[in-house]
């Protein structure tokens, strides 16, 4: 007779990854025990194994499942898009580490290489790529183009979809830990292992048009996002902050041009430096972060770079250890299961112009909403406006 009593219920669900659709109108789980998507109706689907990645396209049901947790649905170096019930399967000689879809393309992330393979039944590859050690599966996609990381660590691999040409761009000089395509494709943004600095490159020539300092101790970066017009850009780390920065779009205007666009014509149209200078004064762009310290000649350049215009705090809510064997700083390599490690935390989201979500995964799993709202000051302040857990009832 077993008179012990268990530590946790072997029922519990636990969700092991997360991910946002193309519009971020719907994200998807993987669950231990299946997985769920919610949206304006909330779908689950239980298999009584885990499924440790969905990639979701559009609002469609087509959706990108790969195994995952101590009992996998698939094979580990099997991806299966499909829309419910219709299964295509994609098999691969190595663990699959990321998928991504959309109505033409299924792309298959694996640990050191990229397959883009064509939206047929058989999926039908048309390109490879091989790429630096990738275990956490990084790559993105959008309309026009395909993002991850190059062949050698710290650079990155911009593929134009339509000609197959292959831009290699130097973002770093450490391994790439975050890669974001803004939703028009024409911004792309980085961030290495170490955490202080993100790049943003400009899609359409490769040129570094910012960069941004998010903080001076090194940091684990959580997740990369812009907002719908690619004029903002959010970020979180282990730092449990949300950090929100302007980005100079080169097609549309920023917060920053439209106040001085303003102060001109209150101005009677008074030259762009002094409106310019408003603007820094007002903290606007972020980058008068360190005061006078910023103007002394020969400083360290942490007092001169451009920081994040507003944060706030988001719930981390680590977790050392679930009925799933996911164990904190769990170091993830080649034969590393999905969904074992540490659950993913502040998975970004902007579901609005001027409103971000931020997502978590793990047993207590849960999203915050956040907005970005001006004073009375004529500053931004990113303000938290409520949160909820998703869990219950998966």
């Amino acid at each position: 007779m077993n008179t012990r009593t268990p530590l946790e219920s072997p029922s519990s669900t636990v969700v092991l990854s997360i991910s946002f659709n193309d519009d971020c109108s719907c994200f998807a789980v993987g669950l231990n025990t299946g997985f769920c998507k919610t949206c304006a109706r909330r779908t689950t689907r239980v298999f009584n194994a885990g499924v440790g990645l969905v990639q979701m396209m559009g609002k469609a049901n087509y959706i990108g499942l790969v195994g995952g947790g101590r009992q996998p649905k698939f094979a580990a170096n099997k991806a299966s898009p499909c829309r419910f019930y219709a299964a295509l399967e994609i098999s691969a000689l190595t663990p699959v580490r990321g998928v991504q879809l959309s109505k033409e393309h299924i792309v298959v992330v694996l640990q050191n290489s990229v397959r883009v393979y064509k939206f047929a039944k058989p999926p039908n590859l048309q390109s490879a790529y091989e790429t630096a050690n990738n275990p956490w599966g990084l790559c993105c996609l959008s309309p026009k183009r395909i993002a991850f990381p190059g062949r050698t660590v710290g650079h990155v691999q911009l593929v134009e979809i339509a000609t197959g040409n292959v831009s290699i761009i130097p973002a770093h000089s450490s391994a790439i830990k975050a890669v974001q395509l803004s939703p028009d494709g024409e911004l792309l943004a980085t961030a290495s292992e170490k955490g202080t600095l993100i790049r943003v490159f400009a899609t359409s020539n490769c040129a570094r048009l910012v960069e941004l300092r998010r903080g001076i101790d090194p940091a684990t970066i959580f997740s990369l996002a812009f907002n719908p017009s690619g004029t903002m850009l959010a970020c979180t780390s282990d730092k449990s902050t949300l950090h929100v920065f302007d980005v100079p779009h080169p097609k549309r205007a920023s917060w920053q041009q439209q106040q001085q666009e303003q102060q001109q014509l209150q101005n009677g149209g008074v030259s762009g430096a002094t409106s310019g200078s408003t603007s820094e004064s007002n903290g606007g762009d972020g980058a008068g972060k360190w005061g006078i310290l910023s103007k002394i000649p020969l400083m360290p350049r942490m007092f001169s770079d451009v920081y994040s215009f507003a944060s706030a705090p988001f719930e981390v809510d680590d977790e050392e250890t679930t009925n799933e064997g996911m164990t904190s700083g769990l170091p993830v390599s080649e034969t590393t299961t999905l969904g074992t490690s540490k659950p993913p935390k502040g998975v970004l989201g902007w579901v609005g112009e001027n409103t971000v979500l931020v997502v978590g995964a793990g047993k207590d799993a849960r999203w915050e909403k956040f907005g970005i709202q001006e004073g009375g000051d004529g500053k931004r302040y990113c303000v938290r406006e409520g949160w909820k857990r998703y869990l219950v009832g998966a």
